[in-house]
């Protein structure tokens, strides 16, 4: 089935994402508040909108890629916002890391306007978003999730079904905790290897060797070899995501000693030269300290 689709955020992901929709033959109409960052697809063959509310009218899905609930809120309920277009029997889709309570309450609003939400975040950062190999972690009525795996395996290589809405939210927030770990956890092990006098491609190749070895120290390997921290995944969205996984925590009754700890580290208050880089240079915060 063909549909139009729209696309809103065109960031580090989210132009890669879009890019991939539109290579699986989807029309598509995009809308970001830099318009430059369109022009790739442009070339592609994507129309661009000048406002959200354009992006309703012309599109069947919507689907959102942005930093944050504040962002979200304003794409959705701002002036000329998505709910100022026709949005009767439409679809959002909402890839952006928010918390769960977000979800579940933007899903009530869209409701009242005509509209279904699917919680879709994905675990995956800039490398699996250019290859299309992305985890869809989607929330949201089932018929709806599974109406639009077609279009989610645009951008990715698995949609896993969570459950209702607002869980692909809390899973995203699960996926990011564990993520946080391992890589803090690879930081500290180099810490501690230098620290001792070992090479660091050292530590590394023993790490690959054996049962530790997995993808996400192969994909920032590089990475720790050089100092360099190119943002595949900023170390600001990771801090701002710790400090919903700390929400989510309280609010469930979870304890999370590791993850409390964590949130000391990728903190919106950790130095400002590192916010724009990649959050494995949270080694660099370890030797500064």
């Amino acid at each position: 089935m063909t549909q139009n689709i729209g696309f809103i955020g065109l960031g580090i992901m989210g132009e890669a994402m879009a890019a991939n929709i539109l290579k699986q033959g989807h029309p598509l109409i995009v809308y970001n508040r830099t318009v430059e960052k369109a022009a790739a697809l442009v070339d592609a063959g994507a129309m661009v909108a000048d406002k959200p509310s354009l992006v309703a009218d012309a599109s069947d899905v919507i689907i959102l890629m942005l930093t944050g609930e504040e962002a979200v809120d304003a794409v959705l309920f701002g002036e000329e916002g998505l709910l100022s277009g026709d949005c009767e029997g439409k679809t959002v889709i909402n890839m952006s890391t928010v918390p769960v309570e977000c979800s579940k309450r933007w899903a009530k609003e869209l409701a009242d306007h005509g509209m279904t939400l699917i919680d879709a975040p994905v675990s995956g950062s800039k490398v699996p978003a250019q290859t299309g190999t992305l985890v869809i972690l989607a929330g949201g009525p089932e018929a709806a999730v599974r109406a639009q795996e077609p279009l989610l395996l645009s951008m990715g290589k698995k949609v896993i079904y969570c459950g209702p809405t607002g869980s692909g939210s809390a899973m995203k927030l699960a996926i990011n905790l564990l993520l946080g770990i391992m890589t803090e956890g690879i930081a500290e092990a180099l810490h501690l290897a230098e620290s001792s006098g070992l090479a660091s491609e050292t530590l590394l190749d023993a790490v690959a060797s054996g049962p530790l070895s997995c993808t996400l120290f192969h994909l920032k390997e590089e990475m720790f070899k050089t100092g360099n921290y190119p943002p595949q995944f900023p170390f600001k969205h990771m801090a701002k995501d710790m400090q919903f996984v700390l929400a989510a925590a309280a609010e469930n009754g979870a304890h999370l000693p590791l993850g409390t700890e964590l949130a000391k580290l990728f903190s919106p208050a950790a130095d400002a030269d590192l916010q724009e880089q990649d959050f494995a240079a949270v080694k660099t915060l370890l030797e500064r300290r």
